[in-house]
């Protein structure tokens, strides 16, 4: 099997400390902020991806070292060539690949990293079964765990499944997190499009008064512009 160091030698090949900076001020690791000690490289996504295309017979083992590392490209590497085994395995591999995310969700620990991953593996391996796992997360302290609980709805709704992805956004009307209320207006507007347009308005009209603003704004931004406006006013 190959070794951690040749992947971990690629990237640090790529990395650019400019870069690092940006980022790491775009995905809020200040003091008090969520992702507060999050370590960046300064490695765009599509590089990232290429290095993890590169390292695909990488051992699982391996690959779980990276993502308990302190480096959010090392873990964006991870989740990326666990997605890929995800995708190509049999029902054993994906089980396996399956119980490791939800063992690792401390380390899915930025917005980008559970948007990656979340429909792709937790959503994905649920989609035929009970999706009970999902709305234990969504009732975590955890932002992180609460965000995989909504992204991951995502592959129920390629389904054209849209009951568990309103319920939990219905769940976490009241949450406090900014990421977790656009991530509920991401999810219903999705509702809208790939599901029920009818259902979506049904939602938004039962639960205008308790929706985060931010919320509703995201859910109708497909909307024409002066039902949008009447929606924001309550007017359904």
């Amino acid at each position: 099997m190959e070794d951690i160091k040749a992947i971990r030698s690629d990237l640090r090949r790529e990395a650019d400390p400019a870069k690092a900076l940006l980022l790491s001020r775009f995905f809020k690791t200040g003091k008090g902020q969520y992702a507060e000690g999050d370590k960046f490289l300064g490695i765009t996504v599509p590089v990232s991806r290429a290095i993890a295309g590169k390292h695909a017979g990488l051992s699982l083992r391996c690959v779980m070292e990276l993502l308990r590392s302190p480096w959010h490209e090392e873990r964006l590497c991870a989740l990326l060539l666990m997605l890929e085994r995800f995708r190509k395995g049999n029902e054993g591999v994906k089980r396996r690949i399956y119980e490791l995310y939800l063992a690792n969700t401390s380390r899915i620990n930025n917005w980008d990293l559970v948007d990656l991953s979340a429909p792709g593996i937790a959503g994905e391996w649920l989609a035929g079964r009970r999706r009970r796992p999902l709305y234990r997360l969504a009732r975590s302290r955890r932002l992180w765990e609460r965000r995989i609980a909504v992204v991951a709805c995502f592959a129920f709704l390629r389904r054209g499944e849209s009951g568990d992805a309103l319920a939990i956004a219905e769940m976490l009307l009241s949450d406090k997190h900014d990421l977790i209320h656009k991530a509920v207006g991401w999810l219903l507007r999705e509702v809208g499009k790939r599901s029920s347009e009818r259902a979506l308005t049904d939602f938004l009209r039962d639960n205008y008064a308790r929706m985060p603003r931010t919320a509703l704004r995201y859910a109708i931004e497909r909307f024409p512009l002066e039902r949008r406006r009447n929606m924001l006013r309550g007017r359904f």
